[in-house]
């Protein structure tokens, strides 16, 4: 790995080298290095830490390396460009595996020759005396070679695949980040994270089936020729019969491809609508809508389930068919031998059943091999496709770093569009000059293009003309904040180092002191999955701090003022932008007229151009689109300008500050009083993880889950009824070869009548085929109907969980129960379940039959009993930790992947990729450290269980040697050799299979953890439905309302009592994070109070079903969301409205021209998270839902911060002339906003501290008028 640098990095590397780059080649050999690990985890649940790192050929940095090293030239101009780099990478360990799978292949073949030897032997024909001890030395090397070679070959196969699967995953999140936003659009977040957690995965597991394909033709040419050799030309039937059973089964593999295919395909789409619903739980909670939602997600799964359905019963059909097949190609083999008369004896009769025995394995994995490779194809066309996305072409933009001019952003001629394929431009005739250290401000109306400016100028857009040149290092702030799941801290340093002294600067100008003193934990507190403990103000200025922290040159901010209130605001130019970020250029989109006093430029843009650029006062006196904006915002400034004159407008400036001073720092001395008491309280420091650890049993699956597993379908009996006839079916198959022992005995030689022979040799095996049948499609049918049942029970538990349940639990870990744990329940464990029925039945046949005819052998069935479970109870401690493991370790780099694709703009702008590729480095390293581990220790185990399986059947073999020959008949020698062959691969596969069914049962036990999540209140209570026009009026009382988010946290509200008339609007202000948006989620009981009550027209709304209560209530939330589909199903998506009144909404929330002029009308797409819409047209569209669903009581939490003060002026007029007769509670970071409400609440720090008419609060000192008066100052002050 390159030269090491420091004289002491070796030693200090040697400490933590895993156990398998320094093992001997002998401790490779038998997997001894395993030891250390499984004593471990044999004395205690092995914990992630005593997992020893990866050796570091198997290391994710170097496979990545290599794979960027072997990727096709483009003048190669390659059509599989994955496959081919795969192939480039690994060719040499796919040759090693091929030379494995010879080498057992011939050993495999060594056994049946034996059989003949061995009961001639026993017949009395020997060549010397010490024969049977040759064969017997002859038998044992072969079964160590054949245990040796298979464990080994399966090992270097899981190893290779977890090369390709690291391989994959790295080279997907490096391309991830270079994707051009119209790639990204076309192939989506959910199809993009399945492309790394189900396609790499994929082709991973298809390593093993890989030689399978070339191997077939020679293990079955192989079994043929010894045909031949024993039973002449009859052996030339069972050619035919292979020949047909390989057809059907191709047959089979051809119709399931189509199968597998849509299965795949309807996945896709329902882990898609999942991870929607899961990003948008808030919405869809606030709206009633989980119900609408529920039906989406079930008919995709119905789909989905349709397919997979037919995907099993053709498995089944396939399985009867190869299950039949030795009775079958022996019936006729045999039939034709007596037709042409040849001498059917023991040595020879068993020699050939062992023969058609061997020919199972190839005929069953073959079918198996080529699902796998065909799905391996198709998810590497989907890779390719995916791999060969267009990139960001790097070379739109100019960088330079350090350049001499004072010019530090110019484009010329710019024209930009989104798309790379198509030419429809978004942006023209851009021209712009900003020189360095300037403050330029982009305004305009919603849409006109102001964000897509400054992604051109980061180079996010797609350029389809003109130059665009950038001078230092660019940070940019989006519009809709992008926050990572971590502390607070670690997401304002964003992989610096700490400088404590910057850092508090940084947490002082970007007005976090508060907050910080206010969360319990401090900069400490970790933020939920994209920041959903946080409110929306302190997202954003949690995202400026991130980038003031970077000391970047070029600032690009878009829109950070939208979700604050007016004093932060003020604060955070005054302190931020024209402080710290003094002599930074500075591009600044902002709907906040105030501040354009004090820029350097200012350009107007409309219809993606930019219309107007200048200095304030010259773009005031030229009028047109600039004037138009300034006359609004002077329209709602008048407004606060009454106000003002209320108050007296005589006193100094600071005077109507000076009362709140005292209040406020008494407030923060009652914080922090508080704050100690609730930590002596809470004194396990277990609090401050919002996110909690993934919760992991410990120790065995409990018998509970299989119950769970095997009694879901059809109870009790369901069960019963498989083991009986499994029972009954492997009775039949082995009355098959006590029939032929019988016949071919030296006994019956003399009345040998072969019609008869054949007939019951048939009849027997017909009734074996039949109970195979029974069995296949019963088990089927019941692994169905119990994976749907899960499904069903996983979604409703989900949908009803209470909001507390999603600010605490990544959507990563219940995609991962809705994706991967639903596969193995939809696809492993049914295939897992009937085989460990059938193996653990052949395991008795075998050993009844071998102790039968060697009975001294009983009394070593024992200790091999004993040895097996040792075995198996010290291998299974640790295995079943490390699949949990590697299970908890996958989660994280599924989340982080995610993560990645949502900040991707965020990222590149700072060029953090390299910092993030590490990261995906290190998460994908510490999982596949666990696979590795995992891998390595089963066949640890099956290397010894085979070893000791083989030993017990040579020592039986040994006894029949050794008994007189009166004692022992050669037929049963033959019956016990063809039984007892199989003896150690059964043994250990019974083993595996039980082990790994134990393993794939954690899917069952993950998934069930989440069908009995605590759930939210009933939806509807049966006698307890308010009156279909409730609320009629729109009065609220408030009383003594406590609200606090989870047990053992601070209040967040302490004690609010009001009381509001219908009909009233209410202007809810405050400082960021002082409790404003916890009110409205009370109402809607998102939040349920610890304390007091709220009544709406006469009904306390605790005591209604939940959906009465959110479906009455409109609001239009905090962060406009809208869902993947179309206008027409984002403003109405249960389908109840016209088409007339979804025009008329439109038209009312001013959209109706936008929508109107796209060609599929109501109709127009709407893609993953609304990105082809601006912040503020999805501000309009949920508008535009509320005025649909017209409820008298409606609530608007900073419902226009994302648009310009025009479209705010009207869209105010719109809600007062539409809303006329309703209650409006609204919170407000624009005090122009709640200058013509009836009443104002100012809360603070949880306590309601002024209610009251707007004017009546302006006429004494209270916070309200210190609000509005900095409001109004701090145009004159900045």
């Amino acid at each position: 790995m390159g030269e090491e640098p420091n004289i002491n990095e070796p030693l200090l590397r040697k400490t933590e080298v895993s156990g398998y780059a320094s093992a001997s080649t002998l401790s490779k050999a038998f997997w001894c290095w395993m030891n250390p690990v499984l004593s471990k985890g044999y004395k205690s649940p092995l914990k992630i830490e005593q997992v020893p790192p990866l050796s570091p050929e198997y290391s994710a940095e170097r496979l990545s390396r290599l794979f960027e090293s072997k990727w096709p030239k483009p003048e190669e101009n390659c059509k599989n460009p994955v496959r081919t780099t795969l192939w480039r990478c690994f060719w040499k360990d796919i040759v090693f595996t091929a030379l494995l799978a010879i080498v057992r292949l011939c050993a495999t073949y060594v056994g049946p020759i034996l059989i003949n030897d061995f009961v001639n032997f026993t017949a009395g024909q020997r060549s010397s005396p010490n024969e049977g001890y040759y064969l017997l030395l002859i038998l044992l090397v072969s079964k160590f070679v054949e245990v040796f070679s298979s464990h080994h070959f399966n090992f270097s196969s899981q190893k290779l695949g977890m090369k390709i699967r690291s391989t994959l995953i790295t080279s997907l999140y490096k391309k991830s980040l270079k994707l051009s936003c119209s790639a990204r659009q076309a192939h989506g977040i959910g199809p993009i994270v399945s492309y790394m957690a189900v396609d790499a995965q994929q082709l991973s597991d298809m390593v093993p089936q890989l030689h399978a394909i070339w191997l077939m033709p020679l293990q079955v040419g192989f079994a043929l020729l010894l045909l031949y050799i024993y039973l002449g030309v009859s052996a030339l039937v069972a050619l035919v019969a292979v020949v047909l059973i390989l057809l059907f089964s191709l047959f089979v593999t051809k119709k399931n491809n189509v199968n597998q295919f849509f299965v795949m395909r309807n996945r896709d789409g329902r882990l898609k609508a999942t991870s929607e619903m899961l990003n948008n739980m808030r919405v869809i909670k606030f709206q009633a809508w989980e119900d609408h939602f529920n039906k989406r997600i079930q008919s995709c799964r119905d789909t989905e389930f349709k397919w997979l359905s037919k995907f099993w019963y053709w498995i089944s059909g396939n399985l009867v068919v190869l299950w039949s097949t030795s009775v079958v190609i022996s019936t006729v083999t045999f039939g034709t031998a007596i037709l042409m008369k040849v001498p059917l004896d023991a040595a020879t009769v068993f020699t050939a059943t062992t023969t058609i025995r061997t020919l199972q394995e190839p005929l069953r994995t073959f079918p198996q091999s080529m699902i796998a490779i065909s799905q391996a194809i198709i998810s590497l066309g989907r890779l390719d496709a995916y791999m060969t996305s267009k990139e960001l072409d790097t070379r739109s933009v100019e960088r330079v770093v350090g350049c001499d001019g004072n010019i530090a952003v110019q484009v010329e001629d710019g024209v930009f569009g989104w798309d790379d394929e198509n030419t429809e431009v978004v942006l023209k005739n851009i021209n712009l000059e900003v020189k360095k250290g300037e403050i330029t401000a982009i305004v305009g109306t919603v849409g006109s293009g102001k964000s897509s400016l400054l992604a051109s100028i980061m180079g996010e857009m797609h350029k389809l003309s003109g130059k665009v040149r950038v001078c230092g290092r660019t940070g940019y702030v989006a519009q809709t904040s992008w926050i990572q799941n971590g502390t607070i801290e670690e997401n304002i340093l964003f992989g610096l180092p700490m400088n404590r002294e910057r850092y508090m600067e940084v947490i002082r100008v970007c007005c976090l002191e508060k907050d910080l003193e206010m969360l319990e934990y401090g900069d400490q507190t970790e933020i939920g999955e994209r920041g959903i403990n946080l409110s929306g103000g302190q997202k954003q200025r949690i995202q400026l701090a991130r980038a003031v922290y970077q000391d970047c040159d070029i600032y690009l901010l878009d829109d950070v003022f939208s979700a604050v209130d007016a004093q932060t605001g003020s604060d955070l130019f005054k302190e931020c932008v024209r402080g710290v970020l003094k002599g930074k250029t500075i591009l600044l989109v902002t709907h906040q007229v105030d501040f354009l006093h004090n820029v350097d430029l200012i350009l107007v843009m409309r219809d993606g151009m930019i219309v107007q650029s200048g200095k304030y006062n010259a773009l005031l006196n030229s009028g047109l689109d600039f004037g138009a904006l300034v006359a609004a915002h002077e329209t709602s400034m008048e407004l606060v300008e009454v106000g003002e004159t209320m108050t007296g407008g005589n006193s100094p400036k600071n005077s109507p500050r000076t009362p709140k001073s005292p209040q406020i720092s008494s407030h923060l001395g009652e914080g922090k009083g508080e704050n100690k008491s609730v930590d002596q309280s809470s004194s396990d420091k277990g609090t401050s993880k919002l996110i909690k650890d993934e919760e992991r049993e410990t120790g065995k699956v409990s018998l509970q889950v299989y119950k769970q597993y095997c009694t879901q379908a059809f109870g009790w009996p369901g069960a019963i009824a498989v083991v009986i006839v499994s029972l009954l079916w492997q009775a039949v198959t082995m009355s098959t070869d006590f029939w032929l022992q019988y016949e071919t005995s030296d006994a019956r030689a003399a009345s040998f009548n072969p019609s008869f022979f054949i007939i019951v040799y048939a009849t027997i095996g017909a009734m074996s085929m039949m109970l195979v049948v029974v069995r296949t499609f019963f088990v089927t049918i019941m692994g169905l109907k119990t994976a749907q049942i899960f499904f069903s029970q996983l979604l409703r538990s989900i949908l009803h969980a209470p909001m507390s349940f999603f600010d605490t639990t990544p959507s990563g870990r219940v995609l991962s129960r809705a994706s991967s744990d639903q596969t193995n329940i939809d696809v492993t464990l049914p295939f897992l379940m009937s085989m460990s029925i059938t193996m653990y039945m052949t395991l008795l046949s075998v050993i009844f039959i071998v102790c039968l005819n060697a009975w001294p052998t009983v009394f070593l069935l024992i200790p091999l009993a004993w040895a097996n479970y040792w075995y198996r109870g010290y291998y299974i401690t640790s295995a079943r930790e490390l699949t949990r493991l590697d299970q908890i370790t996958k989660a994280p780099v599924i989340h982080h992947f995610s993560e990645s694709i949502s900040g991707f703009m965020t990222i590149r702008a700072f060029q953090k990729q390299n910092r993030f590729c590490e990261e995906n480095l290190d998460r994908v390293n510490s999982n596949l450290r666990m696979t590795f581990h995992n891998n390595g220790s089963s066949e640890w185990l099956g290397f010894r269980l085979e070893l000791l399986g083989g030993l017990f059947f040579c020592i039986a073999t040994m006894f029949m040697i050794l008994l007189p020959s009166n004692i022992v008949d050669p037929a049963s020698v033959g019956l016990s050799l063809s039984y007892g062959m199989a003896l150690d691969s059964v043994l250990f596969f019974v083993i595996y299979i039980s082990c790994l069914l134990e393993n794939q049962m954690v899917s069952v036990e993950r998934v069930k953890q989440f069908t009995n999540i605590p759930s939210e209140a009933a939806w509807e209570i049966k006698d307890r439905h308010p009156p279909p026009n409730w609320p009629a009026k729109g009065n609220v009382d408030i009383k003594d309302l406590q609200v606090r988010y989870r047990p053992n946290t601070p209040l967040v509200l302490k004690g609010l009592t009001l009381s509001i008339r219908g009909g009233e609007k209410i202007g809810i202000v405050g400082r960021t994070g002082s409790g404003k948006s916890t009110l409205i989620q009370v109402f809607f009981r998102l939040v349920e109070p610890s304390g007091g009550r709220i009544i709406v027209d006469g009904f306390d709304i605790s005591v209604l079903g939940l959906h009465d209560v959110r479906s009455r209530f409109g609001i239009i939330p905090q962060e406009p969301v809208l869902f993947e589909g179309t206008v027409r199903s984002n403003i109405d998506p249960i389908g109840q409205y016209s088409d007339d009144e979804i025009w008329k909404s439109l038209e009312r929330c001013q959209l109706k021209d936008v929508v109107a002029a796209k060609p599929d009308k109501l109709d127009s797409l709407v893609v993953d998270q609304g990105d082809n819409w601006s912040v503020g047209q999805k501000q309009l569209l949920c508008l535009g839902r509320v005025m649909l669903k017209r409820s008298r009581l409606l609530f608007m939490d900073e419902a226009t911060a994302s648009v310009d003060s025009q479209t705010d002026a009207v869209i105010q007029k719109i809600i007062r002339e539409d809303f006329a007769a309703c209650t409006i509670i609204s919170i407000a970071h624009r005090i122009p906003t709640v200058m013509d409400c009836d009443k104002v609440l100012v809360i603070d720090a949880g306590w309601g501290k002024e209610f009251d008419r707007p004017s009546r609060l302006l006429e004494r000192p209270s916070i309200f008028a210190a609000l509005v008066q900095e409001y109004s100052n701090r145009s004159d002050e900045l």
